[in-house]
């Protein structure tokens, strides 16, 4: 099988656009006034985005915007506009091509709610963190306003919220499946991932006055049609992965193989059904399409209205989708909504080294837009002066969108590159103090990590390169890695180089120079890594490693950091109502967290993030990591406010407003021996003056409690005056 990068074009070999004379820009122009400055009549392509706008490569609309600017198109920034009326829709004009529309780096809901679904104070891509500056399903009203201002204008919509809504998925906000999003924002395209392939060859395309209709072939896009294509294959998916019988009704495609229909009802659908072309096959019994037609052939899921009213279905559609999500093999989706057909393209080609490096090597200010004047904006602030060296993720994690929008093929700048960003922060932003504060990405230590053969990486269907174990065929090698570790901090100016995003552990245990290096010269006092879980049951739902593999890098940290004279700290995250989680799993990791030491600031609750397997684990209760049958293995499922809030207590055992719910429930689980005021207790007896309800007479009792980071952090470790040896006991 071929190398599919090596067939994609290259983003820099497109020729220009006519007014790329006219760029670069200091700042994407948010204004009429600022467009008059620059010389512009008009823009080419708006781009409209539910946060500030921060002209910096951690920012989505930046990355997309001074991308397409590279082609020479004259861009345009709407950022949080009013949604009142269509006043600030219509703020730089009519664009010559298209508008592009996102919610921000965060789905507007996930940014709105807590996963106990109350309304957060703030909004950290907001200035001054003000909330509420950006309305529930952002891109469906951002759509829907530039829809009434301009009928015409094609609209593309895109980034995360786009791209985890691109096909009918469970909505946990409203407790519903919910259609495509592309239907309820009526907008023309949808591209998901990270888009720069798309959004390039379909800006040169409008360009070259193509309807946008008739642009059906890009990678990375999802759009509606109203009949399959002629000469296409189509493949049922309950025949790749048969979820049992399923159907009420007569099966229309009950049939010989290979038979011809002209229109007939998909399966499980109900009302009017979408028209087939005369000659589209309907494969049945049969898995391997012909190799000779596997390039024209798709796979049809379960249309929306089944996945809607039968949850077995919905785990199935999930499983395939996800099955589906490889560039090198992954075949077009198609999902009946009603008489429509949502047809979604195979995922974008990863970006190769040269071009990651045109990326963030283009020229932004890596600050906030001016007319924000001194107004803090939180996102911003934390990343100033962070250095992004990869894209994607093999993790697999079963909660997680990262795989999910950006792929499990690690895309990787060259090291070059990155010293030359290092570099440019360190001479440009304002505020910079010589410490480089995170050199990452989705994974910390993924960088040029891939598969030893490109032809089983385009072969492989595996939803994880790391679980249940390590896979054979990959590359565990940190040696480039530690050293662009090495060279970045012995740049000129640079006192230190820090790593703050999450360490896949499993991984850096592989490479005990890797823990030395990280050890001795890239921790801050804490380190973060996610065990998530300590038991095999959420753990094996999450498909993440056991906690023997915890204990190994813990091993090798404490080591590193002993030898180094450095007392520190590893600070684990875990999350509380995942499925598969029962009271008993989070009991034993109250136990440990007490026995360790660990005292959480703030916790995490499992959020059903749109597309998600683990979000089709909770609306299912089968689990979709193994074949979906009506006899399917169940999962436990911590549903209801009460339980969730139980499962966030355990991992906040020390606070006193958690004791008398924790008593209640040690009491209905026959461990009363838990209760008590000595150390083997996990919650004393009395209750202080003005917690969990007590009203009697505050005990003379101590209590012992600890700060909030200001970072954020959720886990903060003790400082013993000794360092504590790695504790294998288990509660």
């Amino acid at each position: 099988m071929h190398d599919s990068r090596s067939a994609a074009q290259a983003l820099t070999s497109y020729r220009k656009y006519w007014a790329h004379r006219l760029t670069p820009a200091p700042f994407l122009p948010m204004s009429r006034a600022e467009m008059d400055e620059l010389g512009w009549d008009s823009c080419d392509i708006i781009l409209v985005t539910g946060d500030a706008y921060v002209d910096h490569p951690s920012f989505g609309m930046a990355i997309i915007g001074r991308t397409l600017e590279a082609q020479g198109f004259r861009i345009g920034i709407i950022a949080q506009p009013a949604w009142g009326d269509t006043t600030h829709f219509a703020a730089l004009g009519q664009p010559n091509l298209f508008f592009g529309v996102t919610a921000g780096n965060m789905d507007s809901m996930v940014n709105r709610y807590t996963s106990d679904r109350k309304i957060r104070s703030d909004d950290a891509y907001t200035p001054g963190g003000e909330g509420g500056q950006r309305p529930d399903r952002a891109v469906i009203v951002y759509s829907q306003r530039l829809r009434e201002a301009f009928q015409d204008v094609p609209i593309i919509i895109g980034g995360i919220e786009a791209s985890l809504r691109r096909i009918a998925h469970f909505d946990y906000w409203s407790e519903k499946v919910r259609r495509s999003i592309l239907l309820d924002a009526k907008a023309d395209l949808l591209v998901y991932g990270n888009a720069e392939r798309q959004i390039i060859e379909l800006a040169h395309r409008l360009a070259a006055r193509e309807p946008i209709a008739e642009i059906q072939d890009l990678r990375g896009t999802a759009f509606l049609r109203k009949a399959s294509p002629a000469g296409w294959m189509e493949v049922d998916s309950t025949h790749l992965d048969t979820p049992g019988k399923t159907e009420r009704h007569p099966d229309p495609y009950a049939m010989t193989p290979g038979s011809v229909i002209a229109t007939s009802a998909p399966t499980g659908t109900s009302g009017a059904a979408p028209s087939l072309a005369d000659d589209v096959q309907i494969v049945r019994f049969v898995r391997d399409v012909p190799a000779s037609r596997r390039e024209q052939s798709f796979i049809r899921l379960p249309s929306y209205e089944t996945v809607r009213d039968d949850p077995i279905m919905y785990a199935h559609a999930s499983r395939i989708l996800h099955a589906e999500a490889n560039p090198g093999n992954a075949r077009p989706l198609v999902q009946a909504h009603g008489n429509r057909l949502l047809w979604i393209n195979p995922p974008p080609i990863p970006l190769r080294t040269e071009e990651m490096d045109h990326v963030y090597e283009l020229p932004y200010q890596r600050r906030p837009h001016p007319s924000y004047g001194d107004a803090k904006i939180p996102a911003y602030e934390m990343i100033r002066f962070s250095i992004a060296i990869q894209r994607g993720c093999f993790g697999g994690c079963t909660f997680c969108s990262i795989t999910e929008h950006e792929g499990r093929i690690i895309q990787s700048r060259s090291e070059a590159s990155v010293l030359r960003e290092i570099e440019t922060v360190r001479d440009t932003v304002p505020g910079f103090t010589g410490v480089i504060s995170d050199l990452g990405g989705p994974t910390a230590n993924m960088y040029r990590l891939a598969c030893k053969s490109r032809e089983i990486e385009a072969s492989c269907r595996k939803p994880s390169c790391v679980y249940p174990g390590i896979c054979p065929n990959l590359n565990t090698d940190h040696t480039p890695l530690i050293r662009l570790y090495r060279k970045a901090r012995a740049l000129p100016g640079i006192k230190k180089v820090l790593v703050a995003s999450g360490v896949r552990y499993d991984l850096a245990a592989e490479s005990p120079e890797y823990v030395k290096e990280l050890a001795e010269h890239h921790t801050g006092g804490y380190l973060k890594i996610a065990p998530e879980a300590l038991s095999e049951g959420p753990l094996s739902k999450m498909m993440k490693p056991g906690m023997d593999t915890y204990y190994r890098f813990k091993e090798l940290f404490d080591r590193y950091s002993a030898a180094a004279g450095k007392e520190q700290y590893l600070i684990p995250y875990f999350i509380a109502a995942h499925p598969g989680t029962t009271d008993q799993d989070m009991l034993e990791l109250s136990l440990w967290l007490k026995s360790n030491g660990f005292r959480a600031d703030q916790v995490q609750a499992f959020l059903p993030s749109p597309m998600a397997t683990a979000t089709a684990m909770y609306h299912s209760g089968v689990n979709p990591l193994r074949k979906v049958t009506r006899a399917s293995e169940t999962v436990y499922i911590p549903r209801g406010a009460q339980q969730r809030r139980l499962h966030k207590a355990f991992l906040r055992y020390h606070d006193a407003n958690n004791w008398p719910l924790l008593r209640e429930a040690l009491k209905h689980m026959g461990r009363t021996d838990l209760i008590g005021n000595g150390k083997k207790h996990l919650v004393p007896a009395w209750q202080p003056l003005g917690t969990g309800g007590a009203t009697a007479e505050k005990s003379s009792r101590p209590m012992r409690t600890q700060h909030a980071r200001s970072e954020g952090s959720d886990y903060k470790s003790p400082r013993p005056k000794q360092r504590a040896k790695p504790s294998r006991k288990k509660p």
